[in-house]
C-alpha cells in the first residue's frame, strides 16, 4: 500500500519539495513562500514515480472513482495521466492552458470527451485556478467531471472552496502536515524554522508581510 508518508519520502528524496524559510519564493499568485514543489522531477526518477503512478492507482479504486478518461494539464499533469493512463491501459487526453492558434485549435488534445466521465490529474494545487479551468474547459465538452486526484496540494482555504463550489472532489495522495514531518525528521530545517513555515500555512497571503519578506 502507498501511504502518504511514502509520497512524502519520495517527495523528499528527489528534491520535489524543497524549504526557503529564510528567503522565500514568490508565486505567480503573489503568495510569498517559504516552500516549493517541483513534480516534473518525477519522470527522471523512475523508481520513485512508479510509486506517485501506483498511488494513483490505489487512490482510484479506494474511492471508488468512476471513471472513462484520464486527462491531465499541460504541462507538469501530462507525464503523470500519460503514464497513468498507460499502466491502467485506459484512455488519457491533455488540456492545453490556451487554445492553439493552428490546426484544429482544440483545446482538448488526444479524443472525444462528450457524455464520458474523465477523472482529472493534477501534479500540485495551488490556488486551484488552473485546475478548474480545466474542468470547465472538459465540461464546455460535455465531459462529466466529479474528481480531480494530485499528488500534493497547498491545502489553502481558498482552493478548497473553490472545488466544493464546482462540485469537484479532491483526493491527494499525502498532504504538506506529512511532508513537514517527514523533513523534520531528516533535519531540512531548524525547529524554528519548522514554525516559520507552519505559520504560513495557516496565513499564505500574509506571512511575507509579518515578517518582513516584500516582492520585488
Amino acid at each position: 500500500m502507498i501511504t502518504p508518508q511514502k509520497v512524502a519520502q519520495a517527495l523528499l528524496k528527489i528534491g520535489a519539495v524543497g524549504f526557503k524559510p529564510d528567503a522565500p519564493i514568490t508565486f505567480k499568485s503573489g503568495i510569498i513562500s517559504p516552500v516549493y514543489v517541483d513534480n516534473r522531477k518525477f519522470p527522471f526518477y523512475p523508481h520513485e514515480w512508479s510509486l506517485i503512478i501506483e498511488g494513483f492507482k490505489e487512490l482510484l479504486e479506494q474511492n471508488n472513482i468512476v471513471y472513462d478518461v484520464i486527462a491531465g494539464i499541460e504541462t507538469a499533469g501530462i507525464p503523470h495521466s500519460a503514464a497513468l493512463g498507460f499502466a491502467l491501459h485506459q484512455p488519457s487526453i491533455f488540456i492545453r492552458k490556451k487554445i492553439k492558434d493552428h490546426g484544429t485549435k482544440s483545446k482538448i488534445e488526444g479524443g472525444a470527451v462528450a457524455g464520458k466521465k474523465v477523472v482529472l490529474l493534477e501534479d500540485l494545487v495551488t490556488t486551484g485556478g488552473s485546475s478548474l479551468a480545466g474542468v470547465e474547459a472538459l465540461r464546455e465538452e460535455r465531459a462529466i467531471v466529479q474528481d480531480c486526484i494530485i499528488i500534493i496540494s497547498y491545502g489553502f482555504k481558498e482552493s478548497l472552496r473553490a472545488f466544493a463550489d464546482a462540485g469537484v472532489k479532491l483526493h491527494s495522495l499525502t498532504t504538506f502536515p506529512i511532508v513537514l514531518e517527514e523533513a523534520y525528521k531528516l533535519n531540512m530545517f531548524t525547529a524554528e524554522q519548522k514554525i516559520l513555515i507552519e505559520e504560513w500555512f495557516q496565513d499564505p497571503w500574509n506571512w511575507g508581510k509579518e515578517h518582513g519578506f516584500v516582492t520585488k
